[in-house]
Protein backbone atom coordinates (compact mmCIF):
# COMPACT_ATOMS: atom_id res chain seq x y z
CA UNK A 1 0.00 0.00 0.00
CA UNK A 2 1.27 3.59 -1.27
CA UNK A 3 2.24 5.67 2.36
CA UNK A 4 0.54 8.96 0.16
CA UNK A 5 -2.51 9.44 2.12
CA UNK A 6 -5.55 11.63 1.61
CA UNK A 7 -6.56 14.02 4.30
CA UNK A 8 -8.64 16.95 4.77
CA UNK A 9 -7.11 20.45 5.88
CA UNK A 10 -9.87 20.68 8.72
CA UNK A 11 -13.68 22.17 8.44
CA UNK A 12 -15.67 20.39 6.89
CA UNK A 13 -19.74 22.26 5.22
CA UNK A 14 -23.17 20.91 7.20
CA UNK A 15 -26.67 22.31 7.21
CA UNK A 16 -27.39 23.55 10.74
CA UNK A 17 -30.64 23.06 11.92
CA UNK A 18 -31.31 26.71 13.19
CA UNK A 19 -34.72 25.88 14.39
CA UNK A 20 -33.05 23.34 16.95
CA UNK A 21 -30.57 25.91 17.80
CA UNK A 22 -33.43 28.10 18.76
CA UNK A 23 -35.46 25.82 21.02
CA UNK A 24 -32.51 24.40 22.84
CA UNK A 25 -30.97 28.18 23.46
CA UNK A 26 -34.82 29.37 24.78
CA UNK A 27 -35.03 25.71 26.66
CA UNK A 28 -31.68 26.65 28.42
CA UNK A 29 -30.70 23.28 27.03
CA UNK A 30 -27.58 22.57 24.85
CA UNK A 31 -27.24 21.35 21.43
CA UNK A 32 -25.91 18.37 20.57
CA UNK A 33 -22.82 18.42 17.83
CA UNK A 34 -22.65 14.85 17.28
CA UNK A 35 -25.20 14.91 14.26
CA UNK A 36 -22.97 17.30 12.76
CA UNK A 37 -20.22 15.59 13.45
CA UNK A 38 -21.39 12.64 12.06
CA UNK A 39 -22.36 14.15 8.78
CA UNK A 40 -19.01 15.80 8.01
CA UNK A 41 -16.99 12.21 8.92
CA UNK A 42 -19.48 10.01 7.09
CA UNK A 43 -18.71 12.28 3.80
CA UNK A 44 -15.29 11.53 4.32
CA UNK A 45 -15.05 8.11 4.97
CA UNK A 46 -17.58 7.60 2.13
CA UNK A 47 -15.25 9.28 -0.53
CA UNK A 48 -12.41 7.39 0.69
CA UNK A 49 -10.23 10.03 2.70
CA UNK A 50 -7.67 8.31 4.38
CA UNK A 51 -6.97 10.52 7.35
CA UNK A 52 -10.17 12.26 8.97
CA UNK A 53 -11.05 15.22 11.15
CA UNK A 54 -13.70 16.24 13.56
CA UNK A 55 -15.12 18.41 10.83
CA UNK A 56 -14.52 21.48 13.09
CA UNK A 57 -18.18 21.64 12.99
CA UNK A 58 -18.70 23.97 16.02
CA UNK A 59 -17.82 27.73 15.44
CA UNK A 60 -14.79 29.65 13.38
CA UNK A 61 -11.64 27.35 14.25
CA UNK A 62 -10.10 30.33 16.51
CA UNK A 63 -13.06 30.56 18.46
CA UNK A 64 -13.70 26.89 18.77
CA UNK A 65 -10.15 27.42 21.06
CA UNK A 66 -10.59 31.08 22.54
CA UNK A 67 -14.10 29.52 24.09
CA UNK A 68 -12.51 27.66 26.14
CA UNK A 69 -9.46 29.74 27.07
CA UNK A 70 -9.63 31.71 30.62
CA UNK A 71 -8.49 34.81 29.56
CA UNK A 72 -10.84 35.07 26.61
CA UNK A 73 -13.80 36.61 25.65
CA UNK A 74 -15.87 36.94 22.34
CA UNK A 75 -17.70 39.82 21.90
CA UNK A 76 -17.65 41.59 18.15
CA UNK A 77 -13.81 40.20 18.18
CA UNK A 78 -12.34 38.09 20.07
CA UNK A 79 -10.97 40.15 23.60
CA UNK A 80 -7.87 38.91 26.28
CA UNK A 81 -9.16 39.88 29.36
CA UNK A 82 -6.72 38.33 31.14
CA UNK A 83 -4.13 36.03 31.59
CA UNK A 84 -4.44 32.96 29.14
CA UNK A 85 -4.86 29.69 30.56
CA UNK A 86 -5.69 26.41 29.92
CA UNK A 87 -8.95 25.25 32.03
CA UNK A 88 -10.73 22.57 30.12
CA UNK A 89 -10.10 20.10 27.00
CA UNK A 90 -10.83 22.28 24.10
CA UNK A 91 -11.50 19.84 21.12
CA UNK A 92 -11.06 16.45 22.88
CA UNK A 93 -14.65 14.86 23.32
CA UNK A 94 -14.91 15.73 19.77
CA UNK A 95 -11.60 13.88 19.13
CA UNK A 96 -12.84 10.99 21.15
CA UNK A 97 -15.94 10.80 19.74
CA UNK A 98 -14.69 10.66 16.05
CA UNK A 99 -12.26 8.04 17.07
CA UNK A 100 -15.22 5.63 18.48
CA UNK A 101 -17.33 6.22 15.13
CA UNK A 102 -14.56 5.50 12.43
CA UNK A 103 -13.20 2.12 11.08
CA UNK A 104 -9.93 1.22 12.67
CA UNK A 105 -8.39 1.54 8.90
CA UNK A 106 -8.76 5.12 8.76
CA UNK A 107 -6.27 7.93 10.32
CA UNK A 108 -7.55 10.76 12.65
CA UNK A 109 -5.78 14.24 12.62
CA UNK A 110 -6.27 16.51 15.64
CA UNK A 111 -6.65 20.43 14.66
CA UNK A 112 -4.66 23.11 16.84
CA UNK A 113 -5.17 26.86 15.96
CA UNK A 114 -1.78 28.36 16.36
CA UNK A 115 -0.57 30.74 19.13
CA UNK A 116 0.52 33.41 16.35
CA UNK A 117 -3.02 33.17 14.82
CA UNK A 118 -5.09 32.95 17.96
CA UNK A 119 -3.02 36.24 18.78
CA UNK A 120 -3.35 38.37 15.58
CA UNK A 121 -7.14 37.67 16.08
CA UNK A 122 -8.07 39.07 19.12
CA UNK A 123 -8.06 42.72 20.97
CA UNK A 124 -5.10 42.42 23.62
CA UNK A 125 -6.70 44.52 26.44
CA UNK A 126 -4.62 42.98 29.13
CA UNK A 127 -0.86 41.90 28.21
CA UNK A 128 0.10 44.84 25.57
CA UNK A 129 2.92 42.32 24.83
CA UNK A 130 2.13 40.18 21.29
CA UNK A 131 5.39 38.10 22.20
CA UNK A 132 4.04 37.31 25.79
CA UNK A 133 0.37 36.68 24.62
CA UNK A 134 1.78 34.31 22.12
CA UNK A 135 3.75 32.10 24.56
CA UNK A 136 0.60 32.05 26.81
CA UNK A 137 -1.02 31.07 24.25
CA UNK A 138 1.78 28.36 23.07
CA UNK A 139 1.53 26.59 26.60
CA UNK A 140 -2.16 26.78 26.87
CA UNK A 141 -2.06 24.42 23.50
CA UNK A 142 0.64 22.37 24.57
CA UNK A 143 -1.91 21.22 27.49
CA UNK A 144 -4.79 20.37 24.47
CA UNK A 145 -1.96 18.43 22.41
CA UNK A 146 -0.96 16.30 25.09
CA UNK A 147 -4.51 14.81 25.75
CA UNK A 148 -4.76 14.96 21.73
CA UNK A 149 -2.22 12.25 21.08
CA UNK A 150 -4.08 9.92 22.95
CA UNK A 151 -6.51 9.79 20.20
CA UNK A 152 -4.84 10.82 17.16
CA UNK A 153 -2.28 9.74 14.47
CA UNK A 154 -0.65 13.26 13.65
CA UNK A 155 -1.64 17.03 15.38
CA UNK A 156 -1.74 19.42 12.39
CA UNK A 157 -1.12 23.09 13.66
CA UNK A 158 -2.87 26.25 11.35
CA UNK A 159 -1.40 29.50 11.66
CA UNK A 160 -2.89 31.21 8.48
CA UNK A 161 -1.60 34.43 9.79
CA UNK A 162 2.43 33.36 8.79
CA UNK A 163 1.54 34.24 5.47
CA UNK A 164 1.11 37.47 6.58
CA UNK A 165 3.55 37.71 9.68
CA UNK A 166 5.95 35.20 10.93
CA UNK A 167 7.55 36.85 14.37
CA UNK A 168 11.33 36.03 14.77
CA UNK A 169 10.53 33.84 17.94
CA UNK A 170 8.70 31.33 15.31
CA UNK A 171 10.73 28.58 16.06
CA UNK A 172 11.03 28.77 20.05
CA UNK A 173 7.07 29.42 19.91
CA UNK A 174 6.27 26.32 18.00
CA UNK A 175 8.66 24.33 20.81
CA UNK A 176 6.82 25.44 23.13
CA UNK A 177 3.27 24.29 21.41
CA UNK A 178 4.65 20.99 20.53
CA UNK A 179 7.19 20.40 23.61
CA UNK A 180 6.37 16.47 24.65
CA UNK A 181 4.54 15.97 21.93
CA UNK A 182 5.90 12.50 19.70
CA UNK A 183 3.22 11.94 17.32
CA UNK A 184 3.25 13.25 13.92
CA UNK A 185 3.45 17.09 13.58
CA UNK A 186 1.59 18.69 10.05
CA UNK A 187 2.13 22.84 10.11
CA UNK A 188 -0.40 24.14 7.91
CA UNK A 189 -0.14 28.25 6.18
CA UNK A 190 -2.59 28.72 3.65
CA UNK A 191 -2.27 31.79 1.60
CA UNK A 192 1.34 32.86 -0.42
CA UNK A 193 4.02 31.59 1.53
CA UNK A 194 6.68 32.65 -1.13
CA UNK A 195 9.15 34.71 1.18
CA UNK A 196 8.53 32.61 4.08
CA UNK A 197 9.88 29.05 2.99
CA UNK A 198 13.32 29.29 4.42
CA UNK A 199 11.68 30.04 8.01
CA UNK A 200 9.09 27.74 7.46
CA UNK A 201 11.77 24.64 6.50
CA UNK A 202 13.53 25.46 10.14
CA UNK A 203 10.12 25.03 11.92
CA UNK A 204 10.00 21.84 14.69
CA UNK A 205 7.24 20.22 12.33
CA UNK A 206 7.19 16.65 10.47
CA UNK A 207 4.95 17.75 7.37
CA UNK A 208 4.65 21.20 5.47
CA UNK A 209 0.80 21.42 4.63
CA UNK A 210 0.53 24.66 1.80
CA UNK A 211 -2.24 25.80 -1.05
CA UNK A 212 -0.42 24.59 -4.01
CA UNK A 213 -3.92 23.92 -6.20
CA UNK A 214 -4.56 27.89 -5.75
CA UNK A 215 -0.67 29.48 -5.36
CA UNK A 216 1.04 26.95 -7.94
CA UNK A 217 3.53 29.40 -8.00
CA UNK A 218 4.44 28.07 -4.74
CA UNK A 219 6.02 25.12 -7.03
CA UNK A 220 8.46 27.13 -8.12
CA UNK A 221 9.26 29.14 -5.30
CA UNK A 222 10.18 25.56 -3.35
CA UNK A 223 12.18 24.31 -6.19
CA UNK A 224 14.98 26.68 -4.99
CA UNK A 225 15.20 25.42 -1.49
CA UNK A 226 16.41 21.76 -0.01
CA UNK A 227 13.51 20.57 1.42
CA UNK A 228 13.81 18.36 4.01
CA UNK A 229 10.21 18.47 5.38
CA UNK A 230 7.40 16.07 4.02
CA UNK A 231 4.71 17.33 2.07
CA UNK A 232 1.12 17.44 2.53
CA UNK A 233 0.28 18.93 -1.34
CA UNK A 234 -2.96 20.75 -1.63
CA UNK A 235 -4.44 19.65 -4.85
CA UNK A 236 -8.24 21.20 -4.69
CA UNK A 237 -9.62 24.73 -4.28
CA UNK A 238 -10.75 25.46 -1.35
CA UNK A 239 -12.43 28.86 -2.66
CA UNK A 240 -13.78 27.75 -5.80
CA UNK A 241 -17.17 25.85 -5.80
CA UNK A 242 -15.59 24.29 -9.42
CA UNK A 243 -15.20 20.34 -8.96
CA UNK A 244 -11.68 19.49 -10.08
CA UNK A 245 -11.54 16.71 -12.54
CA UNK A 246 -9.67 13.59 -11.23
CA UNK A 247 -7.29 14.10 -14.85
CA UNK A 248 -6.42 17.77 -13.61
CA UNK A 249 -5.55 16.61 -9.97
CA UNK A 250 -3.58 13.90 -11.36
CA UNK A 251 -1.57 16.65 -13.74
CA UNK A 252 -0.93 18.71 -10.26
CA UNK A 253 0.25 15.46 -8.31
CA UNK A 254 2.32 15.03 -11.32
CA UNK A 255 3.73 18.80 -10.37
CA UNK A 256 4.22 18.08 -7.11
CA UNK A 257 6.24 15.09 -7.77
CA UNK A 258 8.36 16.95 -10.33
CA UNK A 259 9.31 19.18 -7.08
CA UNK A 260 9.12 17.33 -4.18
CA UNK A 261 9.82 13.53 -5.39
CA UNK A 262 8.92 10.70 -2.78
CA UNK A 263 8.73 13.62 0.17
CA UNK A 264 4.98 13.99 -0.81
CA UNK A 265 3.03 11.84 2.19
CA UNK A 266 -0.30 13.74 2.10
CA UNK A 267 -2.75 14.94 -0.51
CA UNK A 268 -5.49 17.26 0.72
CA UNK A 269 -7.68 19.75 -0.34
CA UNK A 270 -6.03 23.31 -0.18
CA UNK A 271 -7.27 24.76 3.24
CA UNK A 272 -10.94 23.97 4.80
CA UNK A 273 -13.70 23.54 2.86
CA UNK A 274 -16.37 25.01 5.75
CA UNK A 275 -17.46 27.86 2.56
CA UNK A 276 -18.26 25.15 -0.02
CA UNK A 277 -21.52 23.40 -0.12
CA UNK A 278 -21.36 19.92 1.00
CA UNK A 279 -22.08 18.47 -2.24
CA UNK A 280 -18.71 20.32 -3.87
CA UNK A 281 -17.20 19.52 -0.91
CA UNK A 282 -17.86 15.58 -1.43
CA UNK A 283 -17.27 15.60 -4.89
CA UNK A 284 -13.92 17.35 -4.66
CA UNK A 285 -12.72 15.03 -1.91
CA UNK A 286 -13.94 12.07 -4.23
CA UNK A 287 -12.00 12.71 -7.16
CA UNK A 288 -8.80 13.88 -4.85
CA UNK A 289 -9.59 10.35 -3.63
CA UNK A 290 -9.52 8.73 -7.20
CA UNK A 291 -6.88 10.16 -8.40
CA UNK A 292 -4.51 9.64 -5.45
CA UNK A 293 -5.11 6.00 -6.01
CA UNK A 294 -4.49 6.02 -9.50
CA UNK A 295 -0.96 8.06 -9.55
CA UNK A 296 0.08 5.78 -6.45
CA UNK A 297 -1.65 2.88 -6.47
Amino acid sequence: MSKVKTTVIGSYPVDFDNLEFFKNYSNQNLTSWKNYINVAVDDMIKAGIDIVSDGQTRDPFVNIFLRKLKGCRIRERPEIIDKIKYKESITVEDIKYVRSIIPKKHGLVGLIAGPHTLTCSCVDMFYNDEKELAFDFAQALNFEIKKLVKYVDIVSVDEPFYSISMPDYAKELMKTVLDGVSCTKRLHVCGDVTKKISNLLDLPFDILSHEFKAKPKLFDSFKEYNVTKNICLGCVRSDDVRVETKDEIKDHIQKGINVFDNKIVQLSPDCGLRMLPQKVAFEKLKNLVKACREVYG
